[in-house]
Formats: structure tokens, sequence, C-alpha cells
């Protein structure tokens, strides 16, 4: 690499040299690791699960056996190591017990996103090469079998819910409940082949295909092996300071990488018990009744809380909103005190600890965040005023970033030494480098093997003996990295301006009615944004105005929604200068739901297939220019 380079290798807790931890006991897989700990706490509670309003909870014995049957059921269908096996399915346990069987039947696990339609399933299967596909529901089987047609590799489709299929007849489909049967049949008749075959898998054979979200193209497969996730997971482990009795709750897709290596695989190695969602419309409800210890989440997710206690505020007596000023004004102080890197006073101390018992402790607890250690926000830009929010609750809201191809996270916040508008510093176990163009450059025992299929992507992505990561940044003098943007996402406007949409649409999304944004500028004049409202907010700000409307669209066409926009577009356009400021706006009218191609997996919105769908809509902001 060029000389003039800048690098760091430090600790989220300060600087040093690159520091791995190791853990020989857990063996060199997943499943050994899996073996390892049920060995250690059998009756150990590792998972729970909400049924019919009851959480059960499942023990790390009962966890290695219902992987165990999967991956004997996958050897008597003639599953062999290496072979892709496929999982399309909402969080949940059954998904952890086929990925655990899968790995430990010495195959690759494949996640495919549940909202993906028939014909991405159909490339993910083509593509991998799948001989086996898990599928949730009747929903999910409908994709598969409209999708087997183009995957000729594709042997077979078992069901983890046979709800409205009790009548299938199709020989390569066959419910999870017989194909466990099945598996523990096998494994009866073989003893000892499972811990035999765990024993045989090697720490640099393929675990995992993540397949990105396909925000340009088709989506790749990041390869993945046990090695990679092992290294990241236990050093992972000792940077957060997670630990056996930590509780947190699952509900990300399994097939992200945030969700799958520092959630759940994490969880397993450090103890932390998982507690599943019901649904995805449950999991506000579910948070609330776990008060999980430690949580990670996308941007969206901590930023719904924010605006919902925005609402509720608003809607208060004048009493309870005096009160919630003043303890949000105390905890401010005390937040700001911590930002410059000192203690907080005594008398602010004390007056911080009678705003939790009178306010902040019943803000926290509807939320579900008032056990909450640490949480982790990530997988996308956060505005700077969301973190000093939940600072003020006393709520340590920390940045990481990452990406798929590093297996989790490259950078965290430290705890004791926030810094605002970065993502932290480089892990202790890895290393972070800007290139003289910006580009910020990773290396260490976390990154990835390549792209499944693609020798040219991969050599694009891996060269000098560095990860490519194609987003651009700077280290500071401290070691703190400030992620800017995407380097194809850097608008530069008719004038030369560089300008970092990012930075201004986490700002936008920050207010209480606005979902998302996009920012449009690229080869223009000026600055304009398409804004993605937020449904619940705005309908209840249209009512409590007598705003009339009948519908999403109708609501979106509303002069005084968008007047309102408006004025949420003027607060923030207050932050940047005049060439980074939004000159006109146009609200997408269209209710966008998780299946919606405008949508990623984590639910922001596409800039390139907005961009295009949107184009005449686009054109109108720019008429006479």
């Amino acid at each position: 690499m060029n000389d003039q380079m800048t690098a760091a290798a430090a600790s989220p807790a300060g600087g040093g040299a690159v520091r791995v931890v190791t853990d020989a006991a857990i063996g060199e897989s997943l499943a050994s690791m899996l073996l390892h700990r049920t060995a250690t706490k059998p009756e150990g509670v590792i998972l729970r699960k909400k049924d019919r309003g009851i959480w059960n909870q499942i023990t790390w014995r009962e966890l290695e056996t219902r992987a165990r049957h999967v991956g004997m059921g996958l050897a008597a269908a003639g599953v062999a190591p290496g072979d892709r096996v496929a999982v399309l399915a909402e969080t949940g346990t059954e998904w952890a017990y086929a990925d655990l069987g899968i790995l430990g039947a010495g195959g690759v696990s494949v996640g495919i996103y549940p909202t993906s339609a028939p014909a991405q399933v159909a490339y993910v299967l083509r593509d991998s090469g799948a001989v086996v596909l898990f599928v949730e529901n009747e929903e999910q089987l409908d994709k598969a079998l409209e999708a087997r047609a183009e995957c000729p590799d594709l042997r077979q489709i078992v069901i983890f819910d046979m709800t409205g299929l009790r009548e299938l007849d199709d020989p390569m489909c066959e419910s999870f409940e017989a194909f466990m049967a099945r598996g523990a049949a096998h494994d009866a008749a073989h003893p000892g082949a499972w811990q035999s075959g765990v024993a045989a898998i090697r720490g640099g054979d393929l675990a995992i295909l993540v397949y990105t979200s396909g925000t340009t193209g088709q989506p790749k497969g990041a390869m993945l092996d046990h090695r990679c996730i092992l290294f990241q997971i236990v050093n992972g482990t000792a940077v957060l300071g997670q630990r056996e009795g930590d509780e947190r709750l699952a509900f990300l897709p399994m097939c992200h990488v945030a969700e799958r290596i520092a959630g759940f695989y994490q969880a397993l190695y450090s103890g932390t018990v998982s507690n599943y969602a019901e649904g995805s419309d449950t999991v506000l409800e579910n948070l609330r009744e776990v008060q999980p210890t430690v949580q990670g989440g996308v941007p969206r997710f901590w930023e719904r809380f924010h605006s919902r206690t925005t609402i509720a505020v608003h809607d208060a007596t004048w009493m309870q909103k005096l009160a919630y000023r003043w303890a949000m004004a105390v905890g401010a102080r005390r937040a700001e005190a911590r930002l410059a890197g000192r203690g907080p006073s005594a008398g602010t101390s004390l007056l911080f600890r009678l705003a939790y018992w009178l306010v902040l402790r019943n803000i926290r607890r509807e939320i579900g965040i008032d056990r909450l250690r640490w949480g982790f926000i990530g997988a996308a830009p956060s505005a700077p005023e969301l973190i000093r929010w939940y600072l003020s609750l006393g709520v340590d809201l920390l940045e990481v970033y990452g990406m798929t191809e590093c297996g989790g996270i490259a950078t965290a916040m430290p705890a004791d030494a926030i810094r605002l508008g970065t993502v932290g510093k480089p892990v202790p176990y890895g290393e972070i480098a800007v290139s003289p163009q910006g580009e910020i450059l990773m290396r260490g025992g976390h990154v990835f093997r390549g792209y499944w299929n693609l020798p040219e992507q991969t050599a694009q992505a891996l060269r000098d003996g560095w990860l490519h990561t194609g987003d651009v940044g700077a280290i500071d003098a401290e070691g703190y990295l400030r992620v800017t943007d995407r380097m194809k996402d850097i608008i530069i406007t008719s004038g030369g301006k560089n300008v970092t949409p990012s930075e201004i649409e986490s700002a936008l999304k920050f207010s209480a009615y606005i979902a998302d944004a996009v920012v449009i500028g690229d080869g223009r004049n000026y600055l304009t944004c398409l804004v993605m409202i937020d449904h619940e907010n705005v309908e209840k700000w249209a009512q409590d105005n007598s705003v009339p409307f009948t519908s999403f669209t109708s609501l979106a066409r509303s002069d005084a929604v968008r007047g309102l926009i408006e004025k949420e577009i003027a607060r923030v356009n207050e932050l940047f200068a005049r060439v980074e400021q939004i000159k006109t706006f146009r609200l997408i009218e269209q209710k966008l739901e998780a299946e919606d191609p405008e949508l990623t997996p984590t639910m922001k919105l596409r800039r390139a297939y907005v961009n295009k769908k949107y184009a005449e809509l686009i054109e109108t902001m720019y008429v006479g220019t």
C-alpha cells in the first residue's frame, strides 16, 4: 500500500497493538463449541421462545439434541460435508436448530431472507447449489415450489410449520417433525456418528454463505469459515464484555450477519440467553417483557423508541411534560460531562439518581431497556442526537461498524470515551486503515475468504493484504474512525461540491415523523430528497390536528402533512452548510412493507432502486433548472 495510508489498530478502551484472544477448549468449529458448552452445562437455559403467552425455556442439552437430529436427518438424506443447505424462514428456534444441525453435519448453512420474492429465492438456491431447503410455512413453501424448477441441485424441502399443509402430497416435501424423527432414528442406528463427524470439521472448512442484500446487481455470497467466525465471536465477546447470564431479544433476520454472528453465535459462546420474539409485530411488546441486559439493533429499531416517546410526551399532561423536560435536562447534563471526558459532579449524580427514580425509570421500562448494560447500534449511519438522547436516559447506546465481509464488527465505541460522529475505535483483534483515496480498509482473522463463485469480485475486494470495504472515512489522531459514506453514494453537485448524503439522511430520520429519506443531487445544482413518512406517528398527528385522510396515499398527499415534513426538513437544514441543504422534497405515497423491493432486509431505502423507480418524481423537483 501507499506509505501515506493512515492506519489504526486499537482496542475500544484505548490504543495499542493488535491483541487476539483464543479459546482452545471450544474446538475448531461452531458445532464443537456447541458440544463443549452442552457438556459443561447441559441443563443451563440458552434459548427462550414465547408460545401462546408462555416463555418456554430450552436448555443446552435440548438445543444440542435437536441440532443433532437435524444433522443426522441430513446425513440420512445423503447430504455430505461441504454440501450447501438453505433456510428460508423468520428468525426463530427452528432456524437455530436447522443452522446448528447443518453445521454439525459438515454442511454449509445458507440463509435466505424471508421477504425474498420467488425469483430471489431461486437465485440464491441456484447460485449456492443448495441440496436441501428448510422453509417456515405455507407462504415460504409456495416460493420454493415456484423456484425449484430453476434449481437442479435441490433434492428436498423440509417444512417447519405444516399449518394448512396436512393434505400436501409432494415427494420432495417433508414436515420438520418427520425429518427430525428420521434423524433421531439414524442417530440411534449410528451411535457416535454425530460426534465423530463434528470432530472431523476443520477451522478452515466453509461454514456459512451470507448473501448480501444486493443493492446494486445480484447479491453475492460471502464465504465465512469456522475459524473466521470463532475468531470474531471469541474476541468480540471479550471486547463487549458479554457474559453468561446476559439476556437479549432475537428478532433481526438470521440470514443477516448481525443477528447470525454478533447475535446468535456470540450469545452461544458467551452464554447469553437468546429470547426469540413471537413475530415482527410483537418485538416492542417482547422487549418490554424480556428487559434485556445486552441488545443490538439497526438505527431504525432504536429510532422508533425515541419517536414514540416524543409523541407520548406531546400528548402528556403539562405536569408530565414538565417532569420529562426536567429529568432529560438532568440526564443531558450528566451525558455532556461524560462526552467531555470528565465525570459528572456529585450534585449532578445525585440529581440524576432522583430523576431516574421519578421519571426516567418509567420511560426505560416502557421501552424495555431498564436493565440494559449496553446497546449497540450499527448496519447504517445514525444521528449523534439519537445517541445523546439515550445517554440522557442513562443508557449507553454505542456505535459499531462492520460488514458481512468481516463477520460482524470491525470497530466499537468505548463506553468510557464516547465520541459522537464516529463509530469508535478498531477492535483490538483487527486493523483499520484509510487509503490515500479515503477508502476504509480492514485486515485480521475476522476477514472473509471471498465471494462464492466470483473470483474477480473476490480479487477486487481482497487486494494488497487488505479488505477494501467501499466505504469512505477518516481516522483521527486518537484512533477513532469516522465513516463518511459509501464511495458510490457520495454526491458531486454540478458545482463540483462533494456531499455525503448519509449524514443528512441520519439527521432527517431523527425526526419522529420521518422513517427514512434518500437525498438526491448528483450532477445537479442543488439537493432534493424523497421522504418515507413514519406512518404511525404521522397518522396520529393528523388525527390530533383534525387533518382528514382515508388511506396512506391520501395522508401523504395532504398539504398539512407536507407542511409538517417541510418544518422538519427546515430544522435539519439549519445543521448543514448551504450546499448541503435540501431545497425541496417529495413524499413516497406508497406504504412500504418489508417485502417491497425499495427496502433492504434491514428496512433501509435502496438508494439505486429508489432513484430508478421514482425517476419521474425526482425530475419534478428539477423542472426549470
